[in-house]
């Protein structure tokens, strides 16, 4: 794809995201995207067959996006450090991109959607990453052997983007760095040994 293209399809993420998690997908039309991405209405047609095309690829960028940062916060670390660095660029990431975190956390729910199992797979490989981390701990005796790695993941991860946008509606005065050290207190004092 050129880079122009990568743009423009950018531009065009970034206006779907911001509409349809201000008035849902359903009353977002394609016309107001193209307004919000200032790019004519056939430009989205020249990128997305659909709109489902659209916000299926929207969701396809931004969760690649969310677990290439926590695969990259990782890489390198002990596993418990590396823990807690995803941590903390799942909460960056969140509060980069506070629209696509809403319309993430909205969609997981809403089951009779096209892209449904799209979404799921995509979940799967952002948690995917966190329970190749946790797997690491247990193989280095830092977690108990019995530990559900697949489940503490998934909920990890759901934690993390909760507490995320729990905190930029309603605590924004609190600090990333607090919000980091509270959720790693979290985990550090629930899954790791006494």
């Amino acid at each position: 794809m050129s880079q122009r293209r990568s743009a423009t399809r950018q531009k065009l993420y970034e206006a779907a995201v911001t509409l349809i998690a201000e008035k849902g997908f359903s009353a977002t039309t394609v016309d107001e995207i193209a307004e919000r991405a200032q790019v004519a209405k056939g430009t989205v047609y020249y990128n997305f067959a659909s709109k489902t095309e659209l916000f299926e690829g929207l969701l396809k960028h931004g969760t690649g996006l969310l677990t290439d940062s926590l695969r990259e916060a990782a890489e390198g670390r002990p596993p418990m450090e590396g823990l807690d660095a995803m941590i903390r660029a799942g909460l960056v990431f969140i509060a980069a991109y506070p629209s696509f975190a809403q319309l993430f956390v909205a969609e997981t729910w809403r089951t009779n959607r096209a892209w449904h199992e799209s979404l799921r797979m995509m979940r799967d490989s952002a948690v995917a990453v966190v329970a190749a981390v946790l797997d690491e701990a247990v193989g280095e005796g830092l977690l108990s052997d019995d530990l559900d790695t697949q489940l503490i993941a998934s909920a990890l991860f759901g934690m993390v983007l909760v507490v995320a946008l729990d905190w930029l509606a309603f605590q924004p005065d609190r600090s990333l760095d607090d919000v980091h050290a509270a959720l790693v207190r979290l985990v550090h004092g629930r899954i790791t040994p006494a």
